[in-house]
């Protein structure tokens, strides 16, 4: 009865309130340990590519012999790093990357199951760390009182009981699948799904993409039309994800323009 005495706009502000100091999450804290991690690969890869025989001329005239003659280490460390920071804050395309290691021509793996397994092992660790930082820029995100009371939606509230039926499979699911809108990760970090097997299902999903993208580059000696194809679907997903926002803004700020030049001619 105490509650019912309450306004509504109250009791959700106590439960925002509350929600900030429960989520459990310190962005303060990961973000050392990621600083860390990107810190240990960066150093030894510029050391390590300091000392690798070749210029950019090189990449010009034979990409694939200069890649080739790369080290694997070298290779392996560039891989980590690009795909750790490919999240939906910072939205670059992996797809094409995965494939350019599963060329025959500069595999890392002396056979098919071996470069099947270290790009979709490696490849699904960094693009793990990504999708944790988005992870934890959401929580942050909704610890505004504005964001968070999208929990008190219709949409979120039928968004989060159908995440609640199989989270993980979900999790798994969607990480296989590539789509331009990366919405479940969104969702797991409003649920506030706990970060261990949001973690796991991410490194699955991942592990099997990547796993799918190698292997069919390596057994159909794909060469680059595999890393050039995925790079165009890539794009056209960024254009399709992107811009009809564009051509809304674009076309607000024309209408805009001739109401303004129509009110001075009218004052005129």
């Amino acid at each position: 009865m105490a509650n019912s005495l309450n306004p509504p706009d109250k009791n959700i502000e106590d439960g925002l309130i509350e929600s900030q100091s429960t989520d459990g999450v310190s962005l303060s804290r990961w973000f050392a340990l990621y600083g860390a991690f990107f810190l240990a690969m960066a150093v030894p890869l510029v050391l390590l590519a300091a000392g690798q025989n070749w210029n950019w001329q090189d990449w010009r005239a034979n990409p694939t012999a200069t890649l080739a003659a790369m080290s694997t280490a070298v290779k392996l460390l560039a891989f980590a790093l690009y795909l750790s920071l490919a999240c939906t804050f910072v939205p670059i395309p992996t797809g094409w990357i995965v494939a350019s290691l599963a060329m025959q021509e500069v595999a890392i793996g002396s056979n098919i199951w071996a470069t099947t397994l270290i790009v979709a092992a490696v490849g699904a660790a960094g693009s793990t760390l990504a999708n944790l930082n988005d992870y934890h820029l959401f929580t942050w995100v909704l610890r505004s009182h504005r964001i968070a009371a999208v929990r008190n939606t219709r949409t979120y509230q039928a968004s989060a009981k159908w995440f609640s039926r199989a989270p993980f499979f979900l999790l798994v699911l969607f990480n296989f699948i590539p789509i331009p809108v990366d919405l479940i990760r969104m969702l797991a970090a409003t649920y506030r799904y706990p970060r261990l097997p949001f973690a796991a299902a991410n490194y699955i999903g991942r592990f099997i993409r990547y796993g799918v993208i190698a292997f069919v580059t390596y057994w159909w000696n794909l060469g680059w039309v595999a890393p050039a194809a995925l790079l165009a679907l890539a794009i056209v997903l960024a254009v399709v994800r992107v811009g009809p926002k564009i051509v809304r803004k674009l076309h607000a700020a024309i209408t805009n323009r001739r109401r303004s030049r129509l009110s001075d001619t009218q004052r005129q």
